[in-house]
């Protein structure tokens, strides 16, 4: 499955610990995350992370694309939830990425709890039905070649 992540100032110790924790399950997944998130990520796990730009430079425009596209199977967003006007600077752009997720039906998390329900879904194949969407995924192709 194809499992992007995002995660705004505050939270990428947060995504970073969550990653450590279900590296794991992660490992067997390909993933794309926003710059300095993928670094924080790839540096304390290990895990291969594509790197896309990052959020401030259009990385999460880069996902919403990807999703339109049915190229992302999972995404796991941590948002900046302070009521702040800082806070407020990506909400056109959050607004559109869950509307995307919600437009191609895919599994979005913006908090820990619904991190690992999706990801322990994600472990014991409750998302499967996503490979008939995304037929076209690397990790989809992999397993429908080693099938043959």
């Amino acid at each position: 499955m194809e499992i992007a992540i995002i995660a705004h100032d505050l939270k990428k110790e947060l995504i970073t610990q969550f990653c450590i924790a279900y590296c794991g399950i992660l490992s067997k997944h390909n993933i794309c995350a926003t710059g300095i998130t993928a670094k924080y990520i790839s540096e304390a796990t290990g895990l291969k992370i594509e790197k896309l730009l990052s959020g401030e430079q259009g990385g999460e425009q880069q996902i919403a694309s990807r999703i339109s596209y049915d190229e992302i199977d999972v995404l796991l967003y941590f948002r900046d939830t302070r009521p702040s006007s800082e806070s407020n600077v990506h909400s056109d752009v959050e607004r559109e990425l869950l509307l995307m997720c919600d437009r191609y039906n895919v599994p979005v998390a913006t908090n820990i709890a619904t991190a690992e329900v999706i990801i322990m879904a994600l472990d014991r194949g409750d998302l499967s039905w996503r490979e008939l969407v995304n037929p076209k995924s690397e990790y989809n192709r992999n397993k429908n070649k080693n099938n043959f």
